[in-house]
Formats: C-alpha cells, structure tokens, sequence
C-alpha cells in the first residue's frame, strides 16, 4: 500500500528525471489520456464525439471583389472612396478598375 511518503519520494524522482517545468505537460497528457480511456471503456465512440463538437454554421460573410486605382494600379478595399497613393476619387458603385 502506498503511503505519503512513498508519493512524495515518488515526486522528487518524477522531477528529478523529468524535469520541473515538463511535469504539468505530462501530468495533462496523462489526464487526457484517462479521459479517453474511460471514454473507450464506456462504449462512446470517436464519431459520436465528433458530431457532438461540430461548430454551427455561421453567417455567411460576402466577399466583394479586389479593385484597383485606374490612375496608379494601387490595390483599393472595396469601402475605401479614395485612393491612398495618388487621391484619385472611386465611384462607390462602380465596377473594379473604374473610377469617377
């Protein structure tokens, strides 16, 4: 039967071979790997898991097109109404590739 101090001599040698900083990440992988075993022994599968973690869907988000200045081929955001390297004025509901 282990004792206290059979866990703490436990401990110091678990750290001395380990190191300080490595046994959270073990202590954590051990964890994980006892969830995954209860898991298994319990009959839950890998695709019932899966499903069950399944993000929803969310809004779609629209894309417009790239648009360049006509005047200085800079790249231009679909929002912007002017151009930042030469100050051409952009059309709001123009196509891209035209300005006003």
């Amino acid at each position: 039967m282990l004792g206290t101090q059979d866990l703490i001599i436990g401990l110091v040698l678990a750290a001395f071979f380990f190191g300080a900083k490595r046994l959270p990440e073990i202590a954590r992988s051990l964890g994980k790997s006892m969830q995954e075993f209860k898991k298994g022994v319990s009959g839950e599968t890998v695709e019932e898991e899966a499903s069950s973690k399944l993000p929803s869907p969310e809004p779609s988000v629209t894309v417009l097109p790239p648009r360049t200045c006509v005047s200085c081929q800079n790249a231009i955001e679909p929002d912007w109404k002017l151009c930042p390297r030469c100050g051409a004025s952009i059309e709001s509901g123009s196509q891209p590739g035209s300005h006003a």
